[in-house]
């Protein structure tokens, strides 16, 4: 049964969730850094992977007393967990790195893609040496970087603080779905499909943004309100 927890579910709609505090990435921020320094390495330009990967490398920055930092965006995971096909490359690099040694850092390794791409894509740059870094490696990625805070054994989707609300709000369209449900049904299924304890003023805060966004629709049935994918006949 271990085992099987080392990998991303089939099911997306149900799996085990970490909501990270900053306090915390702080913590694997300077555990990252040490690891940095320990081995030696002395980048030339940090690169940050957009968009998980940019408070990660503003952090190891701050710990490295370190200033050349510019940024890469690379697609893969959109919000909720929801993954594409392939990573793609967006906004590629505006700085010349050719014959200089470069630090690239992301928040996690969850399927390796990302980090895959920007190496591949970086050394068609010339540089003279890639390290890569990241928070959090998680063991089923094919992609295995440099250096690493903390190894993931077991996998489940970690909230990162500068993705939460991002998160949240996609966790909620996944359990609304078809159905028309309660904000108490709501937080009971945040709890039952990804281990997330979410009050309700802050759900409600997530619902009526997807209310203005049009996503959503409140029904008032008179002795509860009502939360449904908007235009869903009743």
């Amino acid at each position: 049964m271990a085992a099987a927890n080392k990998y991303p579910p089939a099911d997306h709609t149900s799996f085990k969730c970490d909501l990270m505090g900053f306090r915390e990435a702080h913590s694997l921020a300077k555990i990252l850094v040490k690891k940095i320094k320990d081995s030696g390495y002395l980048p030339d330009i940090i690169i940050a992977i957009g968009r998980g990967g940019y408070v990660p490398a503003r952090l190891v920055c701050d710990f490295l007393l370190f200033d050349d930092l510019t940024t890469i965006k690379i697609e893969h995971y959109k919000r909720a967990a929801d993954i594409q096909e392939t990573a793609k490359l967006k906004f590629p690099l505006s700085v010349d790195i050719h014959g200089k040694n470069i630090l690239v850092v992301d928040d996690v390794t969850d399927t390796g893609k990302t980090l895959s791409l920007a190496v591949e894509y970086l050394k068609c740059l010339k540089p003279a040496e890639i390290k890569t870094a990241v928070l959090q490696h998680k063991i089923c990625s094919d992609f295995v970087p440099d250096y690493y805070a903390k190894k993931i054994v077991k996998w489940r989707w970690i909230v990162y603080p500068w993705a939460a609300y991002e998160d949240l709000v996609g966790f909620t369209e996944k359990i609304i779905a078809d159905r028309s449900l309660t904000p108490k049904q709501i937080c009971n299924e945040f709890d039952a499909c990804y281990s997330i304890t979410i009050k309700q003023s802050d759900l409600i805060e997530i619902l009526e943004d997807l209310n203005e966004r049009g996503g959503i629709e409140c029904i008032d049935n008179k002795e509860n309100m009502l939360w449904r994918k908007a235009n869903v006949s009743k």
